[in-house]
């Protein structure tokens, strides 16, 4: 990477990181473009070289962070070796929830649109060229399990969707019961979208 590129990644780098602080403790609507720049150090045009407005930068902000958890996830399963299609599906499941456990700002900014933002970067050629080595991971996912599902990139958004929904408040107020009992109810509920795209 060229140093003006590099110094183009830093300064939306930097404007996702503000923008992220700031929608977590103000709120989108209690957010404008001048507190992201100015808090980000930058000038204003420079917003609009990379986003349209406030909800393009949040939406944007949603395929990026989740982007980054399954990332993370594909690399700790690449350690593991795993080879079945089913240990390794679970395995990023149990990843992405424990991240989230972890990082409880992150699950109030995303939990609600995590399976949008997964949908994003494996539909859509925009996110697939800003982001080419998560494509990339998920396409080798997707490979290696071809030829024993029927509708991989499907199987895994619906495999999010119910993950998103159902860890919210779980994890935050232990309703109706906390992560660690919910994790084997929603452990089966995955095994059974699993065998429904078996084929």
């Amino acid at each position: 990477m060229g140093k003006v590129s590099e110094n183009k990644q830093q300064k939306r780098e930097a404007l996702l990181n503000t923008a992220f602080k700031l929608f977590t403790t103000k709120g989108l609507h209690n957010t404008s473009i001048s507190d992201i720049v100015e808090q980000a150090g930058v000038a204003k045009g420079t917003f609009y070289l990379y986003f349209k407005d406030k909800y393009d930068i949040n939406n944007k902000l949603m395929v990026h962070r989740s982007t980054e958890l399954f990332d993370a996830a594909m690399e700790r399963l690449a350690q593991k070796g795993l080879t079945d299609h089913r240990e390794r599906i679970l395995f990023i499941a149990n990843d992405i929830i424990d991240s989230l456990t972890e990082n409880k700002l992150l699950l109030m900014f995303i939990s609600k649109n995590l399976g949008m933002g997964f949908y994003h970067f494996t539909m859509e050629n925009e996110q697939i060229v800003e982001y080419p080595s998560i494509h990339n991971a998920y396409e080798e996912l997707v490979r290696e399990t071809e030829n024993k599902i029927s509708d991989p990139k499907l199987m895994l958004y619906m495999i999010i969707e119910l993950i998103g929904s159902s860890i919210y408040s779980s994890i935050l107020y232990s309703q109706p019961v906390d992560i660690e009992t919910l994790k084997p109810h929603l452990y089966r509920s995955i095994n059974g979208i699993i065998d429904q795209f078996t084929i």
